[in-house]
């Protein structure tokens, strides 16, 4: 194996050494990160290279042109510059080099679901185009190329073998003794031969007198005349004509198919008010920063809205979002109001998928949970509602926010309650996150 092959195996060891996914999701450094690339630490590893010891300055061609004599003593072995033993030197005070394996977020959705075992599929709402597919669809008018024949001489084929009768088999009847047009007719029907009468009549006078009576009975004939299907008269004489009918005729166009967008909106709802200290506001957003890079991943298109809330709730940015802290107290169904108008306005239910996720300490106002925020969850059409508890160390005795809603919702798919206490908690949050979703 060449060097540069030997490098490549190197480096390919160096990826599958990068940092376990669920691990860098609980304890790693996602400021690094940005929503198109996620960057993922490798563990350190030292790719070869070759390295010479300064001190060994003999061998061929080496020298500085003046070849001391056999025992004469040629000094100590001096350090090369920058060495080590150079006690001199300073120590360096420039940053070190780190490695990162770098992902975008469908490769991130992709090992996200095959780590936690994950399998969502987006469905596709807006139309963003109407195409036509397949010429699969029928209709009784059209041009005459796209006349569908094959159809036509099948409906034709079929009638002909409905309708066909044994000619032969009928002018022998003809010749029964005491046969008239009339008992022929009536005898040829009752043996489901589908013969006209107008056509008995047609043939009556073909048949010569001294053969009429040749079968005593109907039955007499039956027995000994021989009798063909349609089938074998078909393959012995072939089709000479095949009636075809105007009402049989049916004209191809071709289907027209929706082409749909896989879009999606995320609403990331946070609470900020003063008891959102920083250990809660660091499980808020290591929970939902990857819910992001994942959906984003998903869908063919994502977006986001961010809102902050104390008693009051107002839009911000991704930037603010994660950072921002208030003194003033908490009222959670202002977030929900908010949430409702703008999806309302902007992200309509028919055209979006949406996920509603919400985070805090579970701590809210005196009946706000009931009264309001579970009656205006219930009106928000989503694909998942998720509130995410971040109470580090245990549930609070006055957090009972998480618990009122999980009791409201306790038998609807749609709306996950789960509680993060630690870093170790985050992947199980996103677990029962992702992994069920209402399909209405």
């Amino acid at each position: 194996m060449g060097l540069r092959e030997d490098l490549d195996r190197f480096r390919e060891v160096g990826e599958r050494r990068r940092n376990d996914l669920t691990e860098f999701i609980r304890y790693g450094d996602l400021g690094g990160s940005d929503a198109d690339n996620i960057r993922v630490p490798i563990k350190v590893i030292d790719l070869p290279e070759f390295a010479y010891d300064p001190r060994d300055r003999g061998g061929v061609g080496q020298g500085d042109g003046e070849t001391p004599d056999v025992g004469q003593p040629v000094g100590e072995p001096q350090p090369a510059d920058g060495d080590p033993g150079d006690e001199d030197g300073d120590p360096g005070d420039g940053p070190g080099d780190h490695e990162y394996y770098e992902m975008d977020p469908e490769e991130f959705a992709e090992e996200l679901d095959e780590e936690l075992g994950l399998d969502l599929e987006p469905k596709g709402k807006e139309v963003i185009e109407e195409v036509e597919g397949d010429f699969t669809e029928l209709a009784r008018a059209g041009p005459d190329s796209t006349l569908d024949f094959e159809r036509l001489f099948k409906k034709g084929l079929k009638r002909k073998l409905a309708t066909d009768f044994d000619e032969a088999f009928v002018r022998e009847a003809m010749r029964v003794e005491g046969a008239t047009p009339d008992s022929v007719f009536r005898w040829c029907r009752g043996e489901n031969v589908l013969v006209s009468r107008a056509w008995i009549d047609d043939e009556w006078d073909s048949i010569p007198d001294e053969e009429r009576g040749r079968w005593g009975s109907f039955e007499e004939m039956s027995e000994s005349a021989e009798r063909t299907t349609a089938a074998e008269r078909i393959r012995r004489d072939g089709i000479e004509q095949v009636p075809f009918r105007r009402e049989d005729e049916r004209y191809r166009h071709p289907e027209v198919v929706e082409e749909t967008e896989k879009n999606v909106v995320v609403v990331n709802i946070r609470d900020v008010s003063g008891s959102m200290r920083e250990g809660k506001r660091e499980l808020v957003e290591r929970t939902f920063t990857p819910l992001d890079w994942y959906l984003t991943g998903k869908y063919d298109r994502a977006e986001f809205v961010y809102i902050a809330h104390d008693a009051e709730a107002w839009e911000v940015d991704r930037d603010d979002f994660f950072g921002i802290r208030s003194g003033g107290g908490t009222r959670i169904s202002s977030a929900y109001e908010l949430a409702a108008e703008v999806l309302e306005e902007r992200y309509p239910w028919a055209e979006w998928n949406r996920y509603v996720f919400a985070a805090g300490d579970s701590e809210n106002s005196s009946n706000d949970t009931t009264e309001n925020v579970v009656p205006l969850m219930e009106s928000i059409p989503a694909n998942r509602h998720a509130y995410v508890e971040t109470q580090p160390g245990g549930t609070a005795i006055n957090a009972t926010h998480a618990e009122e809603v999980e009791r409201a919702f306790e038998d609807e798919t749609g709306v996950v309650v789960t509680y993060v206490a630690d870093p170790a908690d985050v992947t199980d949050a996103i677990y029962e996150v992702l992994s069920t979703e209402d399909t209405k």
